[in-house]
This record gives structure tokens, C-alpha cells and sequence, in this order.
């Protein structure tokens, strides 16, 4: 369970052996056959952290390489894999343990529109509808 506000680099295609909620897990223990082993974000997720530090919101923001191998990284790995890399993961906190609504609400916010800021750069410009 995470205890700061998490942004995943990258997705894992093997290693799945644990049963979801509805006990299934794929025979083959990946999420897609013939797969990249892993597949990174192409935001910079160390760019977005950070941006977001510096802007002093009282919300701890880490960065990790591992969203665990269940359902977090089975989602993530297979958006990345079929975006393209066009694609974001943010573990959060449950409520209360240790951030309120609202501070989680502001770094949300904050992370999101530091990755479209990022996506924005690195796809020449592309115009996203987002306000800061």
C-alpha cells in the first residue's frame, strides 16, 4: 500500500503468478505474448516529480520502477503497451493515511498537468485542453 504519492516509470509484462479479485491470473504468467519484458513511460516521471516537489505542496511524491507485478502493473504495462508508451500510473495513499482530499486533490492536479506540460514539449506542441 503506498504511503507517499507514487509515479511508476514503467510497466512489467511476466512475473504475474498472484490471483486477482475474480481468481484469475493468465496461464502464461504475462499480459501480452511475445511482449517487451518492460515498457517505460514516455513522460519523464523524474521531470514530473521533481516540478512537483518545488512547488512546496506538503504532499510527498517518489518515483518507482515496480507498480508490483498484480493489477496495478497488469494495467499499467498493457495502456503502455498499447499507447505506446503514452501512458501514466500514480499509486496513491489511501484517505487519511496520510494526506487529506484535498492535498491529494492538488498534487493530482499538479502531477497531471506537469505531464501534459511534459507530453505537450515532447510531441512538438501538440495542443491539449488543460488549464493551469
Amino acid at each position: 500500500m503506498a504511503t507517499t504519492v507514487t509515479l511508476e516509470k514503467c510497466g512489467h509484462n511476466k512475473g504475474y503468478r498472484g490471483l486477482d479479485n475474480c481468481r484469475f491470473c493468465p496461464g502464461s504468467q504475462c499480459c501480452v505474448e511475445d511482449g517487451p519484458e518492460s515498457i517505460e513511460s514516455i513522460i519523464d516521471m523524474d521531470a514530473v516529480c521533481k516540478r512537483v516537489t518545488t512547488l512546496g505542496l506538503d504532499v510527498s511524491v517518489t518515483i518507482s520502477q515496480d507498480a508490483g507485478r498484480y493489477l496495478c502493473d497488469f494495467t499499467y504495462y498493457t495502456s503502455l503497451y498499447q499507447s505506446h508508451g503514452r501512458s501514466a500510473f500514480v499509486h496513491v495513499p489511501p484517505l487519511g493515511k496520510p494526506y487529506n482530499a484535498d492535498q491529494l486533490g492538488r498534487a493530482l492536479r499538479a502531477i497531471i498537468e506537469e505531464m501534459l506540460d511534459l507530453l505537450e514539449q515532447a510531441e512538438g506542441g501538440l495542443a491539449y485542453c488543460h488549464k493551469h
